[in-house]
């Protein structure tokens, strides 16, 4: 396949598995004494216990020694704890209790490893008996040293302190409350099942956390706690409604304030339109569990997750991923319950409308999208050790599969020989030393190491650029929004802009010769349905800023774009970009279709259409790989007069700002210069609020007859919210029609 590069760098305009890995400086909760060791002596001290210090660093740990400039030595040894929790079973399935230490055996890729950390949880069995009124569960008293819960962050899950002995023998649960994708008659039946069994099911060896995702942060409403009427009363303050959509601005001039900097994003169009955030706070909130070592079961209540067409693979994946680290099993619940939907909508959406309604299309479509968005919660729970409580009214049964899946298990840990912070896959075995006794094992069978970036030389950092496009736990350090498109160049092939969009905030700025600049290095590859790679592109940009761009590029987006030439077909794209300064990497993984317009015979053929506030002059970018080729820039389907057409890539629009439409159709067979007719129009709760004045072009060009479509639509008429932006392109002379629609919002 031919790769057609255009790059460009423009400055925005505003438009089972339960177990856990922990690097350990301090081992709180171990019997072992702590491991960490950095201390500054002189040269005579020094050599006292050097050889001490690098025997322990052989057994637990990796050690570097180093000097300051005035010739003093440093000596570092960090290590890896890595956690497992096991559950040892019977052939009855009953727990087995009373196994020692010297019962275990793990290995890790094959590498035997030393036990440092044994613990046995024993649980009871959950017995349930109805309550008639709440009743507090008494806690021991708490040690002078644990911190008050009204000092403790919103925003953080306590660590257990040395000897506090706070979760020993205790089932971990935290109730995970996604607002935003859930309509309020869900919040309803979700808050009220929580209620009910804290109320009536909750037993003596129980602790709830409650957390709550309201579209800025992850929120600890209330840490681990065995207190019922606490948890009760949490639940209480929690309103149906408040944090339902996105959105939670109900401003939308140019001055409404962004909700968006919790997870890095300083532009609100990058929390709107997927799930990406949904599945970030997802992560951020297993990464909080991650703290404690013990069995951690979250029970995410949602409305379903869809994840489809253009939506990011890589942030499921490291969501899945961080989970197992932290030894995190998701149960999720599917608010919604048993739904019997009206085959085209009920009363609260209007008809779609069209033929599709008597084929059977309608239903189909909403039947498969109901599917969809349960079945990204049956990957969550699946690959994480849960189960996903779907299609059932008794929401509160999901907490209690939740409960009943921990039992008396052991805790066992060790200090990983293998220090290397690689990212890739480590395989762990455990076995029982004792002949005489036949049991069942559940734990952890691997896990991903973490990933880190040095001072890599060029050699270094490019092996690892390498290595994270093929690892399978993808890196999302780096917020990335991507957008593909596909217009016909001839009847064999296609070109396929890319267009990236990164938060400015997000890239570190580094002076060198006195000027600010930053560094971003770009990889990606497309493979087709055989797993072959099919296209490639590796890019470094290093744009030097001048003042006033230094200042800008921390509100606005950088945007990078590329382009490849490929046949019809199905692929998927795997595409990578790490700010060169800091090493944060983020990944973009999706599966997209180019059709085969030359065999479309019903409906008249058009390319992707674009939607977008910013044309840009080429001249004015701030990185521009193609200046020694401009013939070729200016052969970019989204290229104009010298100036630049740049995709909103989450069509996300300000009221002072003008949406450019851009599409093209095709009339390969066609040889008289019959018009075009082209027309945007804009929906609002299935009303329609505007429609642009029909837009006739005879004119076509090349081989197949290629007619662009423009259209500049102001949106200073709009009032803020959602629309449905549908553009109709009409053959009248040869009887052929074609719509596109898609999901837009003004701010």
């Amino acid at each position: 396949m031919r790769l057609a590069r255009a790059f460009f760098l423009l400055l925005g305009i505003p438009g089972g598995a339960c177990s856990g890995v922990f690097i350990v400086e301090n081992a709180h909760r171990c019997k072992s004494p702590a491991l960490h060791l950095q201390e500054k002596c002189s040269i005579a001290t020094a050599l006292l216990f050097l050889w001490t210090a690098v025997a322990v660093a052989q057994q637990v740990g990796q050690n570097a020694s180093t000097t300051t400039s005035d010739g003093t030595p440093i000596l570092k040894v960090s290590s890896q704890l890595v956690i497992e929790t096991i559950s040892v079973k019977d052939k009855k399935g009953n727990p087995v209790s009373g196994l020692t230490q010297k019962d275990f055996a793990i290995t890790e890729n094959g590498a035997p490893q030393n036990i440092r950390v044994f613990e046995y949880q024993a649980l009871a069995e959950p017995e349930y008996q109805a309550l008639a009124e709440p009743t507090a569960v008494a806690m021991p008293p708490a040690p002078a040293y644990v911190k008050p819960y009204n000092k403790l962050s919103h925003f953080e899950i306590e660590p257990e302190l040395k000897g506090s002995g706070k979760y020993r023998d205790k089932r971990l649960l935290a109730l995970y409350f996604d607002m935003t994708g859930m309509d309020p008659g869900d919040q309803y039946r979700a808050l009220s099942a929580a209620e009910k069994f804290v109320r009536t099911e909750m037993q003596p060896q129980d602790m709830f956390a409650i957390l709550r995702y309201s579209g800025a942060a992850v929120e600890v409403l209330q840490d681990f706690t065995a207190d019922r009427t606490r948890l009760l009363s949490i639940l209480a303050t929690l309103t149906v409604g408040e944090d339902r959509g996105y959105d939670n601005s109900t401003s939308g001039d140019a001055a409404a304030s962004d909700s968006g900097s919790a997870f890095g994003q300083d532009d609100t169009e990058f929390n709107i339109f997927n799930t990406d955030r949904q599945l970030s706070a997802l992560q951020t909130a297993a990464n909080m569990l991650g703290r404690l070592s013990e069995k951690k079961c979250l029970v995410y209540f949602a409305s379903g997750l869809r994840l489809n067409s253009m939506d990011n693979q890589a942030q499921l994946h490291a969501t899945i991923n961080s989970a197992i680290r932290a030894g995190v099993s998701f149960w999720p619940i599917d608010a919604r319950g048993l739904v019997a939907s009206a085959p085209l909508g009920d009363a609260t959406q209007g008809s779609a409308g069209g033929s599709q309604m008597y084929t059977g299309a309608s239903a189909l479509a909403m039947t498969n999208r109901m599917q969809q968005s349960q079945d990204t919660l049956y990957a969550l729970a699946g690959d994480t050790g849960g189960k996903a409580l779907l299609d059932t009214n008794d929401l509160g049964r999901g907490i209690h599969n939740a409960e009943r899946s921990i039992s008396s298990y052991y805790i066992v840990g060790y200090y990983t020989t293998n220090t290397a912070k690689d990212g890739k896959y480590r395989r762990v075995k455990v076995a029982l030393n004792r002949s005489d006794l036949e049991a069942d094992l559940d734990y952890r069978q691997g896990y991903y190491a973490n990933k880190e970036f040095n001072q890599f030389n060029v050699a270094d950092k490019e092996r690892q650029l390498e290595d994270a496009l093929m690892l399978p736990d993808p890196i999302t350090d780096l917020a990335i929004a991507m957008e593909l498109d596909y217009f016909q160049i001839n009847h064999a092939e296609y070109f396929i802009p890319l267009t990236v969009k990164i938060p400015g905030r997000e890239l570190a700025l580094a002076k060198r010769f006195g000027a600010e600049r930053t560094t971003i290095d770009f990889i990606g590859e497309i493979k087709d349905e055989a797993g072959t790679t099919v296209a490639n592109v590796r890019d470094k940009v290093s744009a030097k800023l001048s003042d006033t761009d230094a200042a800008e590029i921390a509100h606005h987006p950088i945007v990078y774009s590329t382009g490849f030439t490929l046949l019809p077909g199905r692929y998927t794209i795997k595409f990578l970009a790490r700010d060169d300064e800091t090493g944060r990497i983020g990944s973009y993984q999706t599966a997209f279709v180019i059709p085969n317009l030359d065999k479309e015979d019903q409906r008249l053929p058009i390319s992707s259409v674009v939607l977008s506030s910013q044309r840009t002059a080429l001249k004015d970018a701030i990185y521009n790989a193609q200046k020694r080729s401009a013939k070729a820039a200016e052969q970019h389907p989204l290229v104009e007069n010298g100036l630049t057409l740049v995709p909103s890539v989450t069509r996300v629009f300000q009221t002072s700002q003008t949406m450019f439409v851009y599409l093209q159709a095709y009339k390969p067979r066609t040889k008289s210069a019959s018009p075009v007719v082209a027309q945007v129009s804009l929906y609002r709760d299935g009303k329609r609020v505007f429609e642009s004045a029909p837009a006739e072009v005879a004119k076509g060009s090349g081989q197949l007859n290629t007619i662009p479509l423009e259209f500049a639509i102001p949106l200073s008429e709009r009032a803020p919210g959602e629309y449905e932006c549908q553009v109709t392109v009409i053959d009248p002379t040869g009887g052929k029609v074609n719509f596109w629609r898609t999901t837009m919002a003004v701010r």
